[in-house]
């Protein structure tokens, strides 16, 4: 059945949600003069470590033609490295830089506390019911 209304439609509703949340995070990036794509970007290396564009693209949601763009950014900043993949020249290994790591760090704090805020008014079962269940949609849609 499909919704009446875009606000019970699921893509408007993820949409809107995304907004919500990451309007408490913006002012944090924009203060490190980071953008939402450049974070995640760091994130996914400082979990992960080197990884391939190709893997970082994907994991970090980025459309590869913006990662090339990003990738020459954040090198400039001496926040990433970027490597030729060992037998392969053609592929490239990106790594998260000492600088971007002290960024990551640096911004933890901060990070904590809007994430316990969310927590607090969504409520810490909520929260983890809701990972847990765009976890199972993302995994179902793949």
């Amino acid at each position: 059945m499909l919704p009446e209304n875009t606000r019970r439609s699921l893509p408007m509703a993820l949409l809107h949600a995304r907004e919500v949340v990451m309007a408490r995070f913006r002012p944090m990036l924009a203060a490190h003069d980071v953008t939402e794509q450049q974070w995640r970007v760091l994130r996914v290396l400082s979990e992960a470590g080197p990884v391939e564009a190709t893997e970082l693209a994907d994991r970090a949601s980025v459309l590869p033609p913006s990662l090339t763009r990003i990738i020459k950014a954040l090198e400039g900043r001496r926040f990433i490295t970027r490597n030729k993949a060992e037998g392969d020249g053609r592929r490239v290994v990106l790594a998260i830089a000492p600088a971007g790591s002290a960024l990551i760090d640096a911004l933890s704090p901060e990070r904590r506390v809007i994430y316990d805020d969310i927590e607090q008014r969504f409520g810490h079962d909520r929260l983890e019911q809701l990972l847990d269940l765009l976890e199972n949609l993302i995994d179902g849609e793949s």
